[in-house]
């Protein structure tokens, strides 16, 4: 039987406004990442790889390859790869003697692997890669401490409001790398996927692939701007070319502030593109290392 594609709708998306604005979920519309990064991700890390006799590296680097640093927002599976490297370059584990898990199973299904999902996860290990049997095992125990615990996680301040004037002008699209159904559950929780044309997450591909699916081509390039929280909703954007609104990490609320009062009015103006967005980008761009704290 020949698997359809979940990335069709995207390339079967029609516009039926003059704009485009995609918006990722975790950390830039949900106040998530905190909750989802420290009390399910971080804990499964730790019991799933067998990381207890390094805990407290294990936290540290979880949440800097995830929270506090350039690769804030990755796919989980990417971001599995930079921790445990990361993990296993540290003096302090390795003074410890601790046994960090190897990533070349992990390495060599991303080379060739486009859609970074659970559901190709679970073929690749059903088809026989026992390699990734632990990768699954964590991937699934996380999804089911996100399921448990996170609930009642309201949108942030504005985004309301803010999704109500873009959808004035604008075809709105949810583009993460979150599991669709955690997504789903999540908009659906708070009343805005109604809001929203398509939910569009991990098993669709990556943010770039989302962009040029549903927005590429069917828009002008200065009318499609996408919103995010992590340096891969800007990477997405600019691949594509086209505009980019940061939510500062930190600054959640001023950010949707200076949207809803200001950004998405030059966006529609056509006044938002240039030296208005390059600003934003710099201080956005300066909020998050590259390096860790360990490494200074």
């Amino acid at each position: 039987m020949i698997m359809s594609d979940p990335a069709q709708v995207l390339r079967d998306f029609k516009p039926s406004k003059e704009f485009f604005v995609g918006i990722d979920s975790d950390g830039c519309v949900f106040d998530s990442m905190e909750i989802k990064h420290k009390e399910c991700f971080t804990p499964m890390f730790v019991k799933h790889f067998h990381l207890q006799a390094a805990s407290r590296f294990a936290r540290e680097v979880w949440d800097f390859v995830n929270l506090y640093s350039k690769t804030r927002g990755a796919n989980r599976f990417p971001a599995l790869v930079r921790a445990l490297n990361l993990l296993r370059d540290r003096p302090e584990v390795q003074a410890r003697a601790v046994e960090v898990p190897s990533t070349a199973a992990l390495e060599e299904w991303l080379a060739r692997e486009t859609k970074l999902g659970n559901a190709t996860l679970a073929a690749e290990v059903k088809n026989g890669n026992q390699g990734l049997a632990q990768v699954k095992i964590w991937s699934d125990a996380v999804n089911k401490a996100i399921e448990d615990i996170v609930h009642g996680v309201p949108p942030f301040p504005l985004f309301k409001e803010s999704l109500d004037k873009i959808n004035t002008r604008a075809d709105a699209m949810v583009i993460s790398q979150t599991p669709a159904d955690a997504l789903a559950r999540e908009w659906a929780e708070h009343g805005i996927d109604r809001g929203i044309k398509v939910i569009a997450g991990q098993e669709m591909g990556t943010k770039t692939e989302h962009l040029k699916y549903a927005a590429v081509g069917k828009y002008a390039p200065t009318k499609i701007l996408m919103i995010g929280d992590a340096p891969g909703d800007q990477k997405a954007a600019k691949t594509n070319g086209v505009l980019f609104f940061p939510i500062v990490p930190g600054k959640e609320e001023a950010s949707w502030q200076r949207f809803h009062g200001e950004a998405l009015d030059r966006f529609f103006l056509g006044s938002y593109a240039g030296e208005y967005e390059a600003n934003l980008i710099r201080e956005f761009d300066a909020s998050l290392p590259e390096n860790p704290f360990w490494k200074m």
